[in-house]
């Protein structure tokens, strides 16, 4: 891809939000912690209630619609924090607009729309970032450490566990949640980051076979499943994930067991290392007690770390660290989990391009 925009090196990154929702306040968060060089500029819900609360916090300029932002204003980058089944269209808004965007997980829900978002990127000339806020965790980050420097040797087996909680006042709040065409359900949308680490920690899955389930909430999609991976280095996995934690959320974790080696990261959402042990010794032993982090919120601290990288991107007018092509990957894992589920298959991978 050749980005058409040019380095920012005379004043603040200009940020605009669209969806004023949940996440959004991460983000808020994120763009303030860097405020010697980002701004936001501007906010956009179709909910005036929401609008009216982002605009109240962050004194951004407020806009109905995706559409009146991109007239009323000149940003540099528009933040995606709206039902995942509206990236697409959106993304490729702001694309033929000539402005590089962010989109939050899941990127798209359905495997031929997370395709177009990056063609469409690519002609435009512009950037597409996707938001993998968990790969800048401390703990994530010594464990990629470790698997880069092969200090597992060949790793056997991975284990993958989100055990939360999402009662039904939580799918009863919007009328998007819990459906097809907007949210995808517990493997898509609360799990995704989680299947984003089994690409981008462990390498290309081979196959997968999948079982979902509708067992307790009042939704079109999944609140609880399961699946197997055989990778294509030979590691053989498990993936399980529930929405029907009692009585709030459990765990978040993920379990690397190798030939000379074997780590959990846990917690609430892989904040902690809670076992570590290899053959042999090396100095990132040391910084153990300084990786782990207590956290009340599954989203973690990633946000402003990912905007750190952001933000360099667009002064230096460089490639995206995780952009679409690197969002494709989990989207097309978690595509091939709903495929098997469906069918009662494995599904091999790659997916039809």
């Amino acid at each position: 891809m050749h980005v058409r925009r040019p380095p920012i090196h005379d004043r603040r990154i200009r940020f605009a939000l669209v969806g004023c929702g949940r996440i959004a306040q991460n983000h808020f968060d994120a763009i303030a912690r860097h405020g010697e060089r980002a701004e936001l500029i501007a906010v956009a819900d179709t909910d005036p209630a929401a609008l009216a609360a982002a605009t109240g916090r962050t004194a951004a300029a407020g806009f109905g619609s995706l559409t009146d932002l991109l007239a009323g204003c000149k940003p540099d980058c528009v933040v995606l924090t709206t039902p995942s089944g509206l990236h697409p269209q959106q993304v490729i808004e702001v694309a033929r607009a000539g402005i590089d965007v962010m989109t939050e997980k899941p990127m798209a829900t359905r495997w031929s729309d997370g395709l177009a978002m990056v063609r469409e990127c690519d002609a435009a000339g512009v950037r597409l970032f996707v938001v993998k806020q968990n790969r800048r965790n401390r703990t994530l980050q010594l464990l990629k450490q470790a698997i880069a420097q092969e200090r597992f040797g060949r790793i056997y087996s991975v284990a993958v566990n989100v055990f939360w909680s999402r009662p039904q006042s939580y799918y009863d709040s919007a009328a998007w949640r819990g459906t097809w065409e907007f949210d995808g359900g517990a493997f898509m949308n609360q799990a995704s980051h989680y299947v984003d680490l089994l690409d981008w920690l462990i390498g290309p899955v081979e196959s997968v076979m999948a079982y979902t389930g509708t067992l307790a909430r009042a939704i079109e999609v999944e609140d609880t499943g399961v699946a197997a991976l055989k990778w294509r280095n030979g590691a053989m996995g498990t993936v399980n994930v529930t929405m029907l934690t009692w009585p709030k959320n459990l765990e978040g974790s993920i379990t690397v067991l190798g030939e000379r080696g074997s780590v959990r990261v846990g917690g609430v959402a892989v904040n902690e290392i809670q076992h570590w042990q290899f053959a042999d010794r090396d100095p990132m032993d040391a910084q153990l007690d300084e990786a782990s982090y207590q956290t009340t919120s599954v989203y973690g601290f990633g946000h402003p770390l990912y905007y750190d990288g952001v933000i360099a991107s667009l002064r230096d007018a460089l490639p995206p660290e995780i952009d679409g092509r690197e969002g494709l990957k989990s989207l097309e894992l978690l595509i091939a989990m709903y495929l098997s589920a469906r069918d009662g298959r494995r599904v091999n991978l790659p997916l039809e391009y």
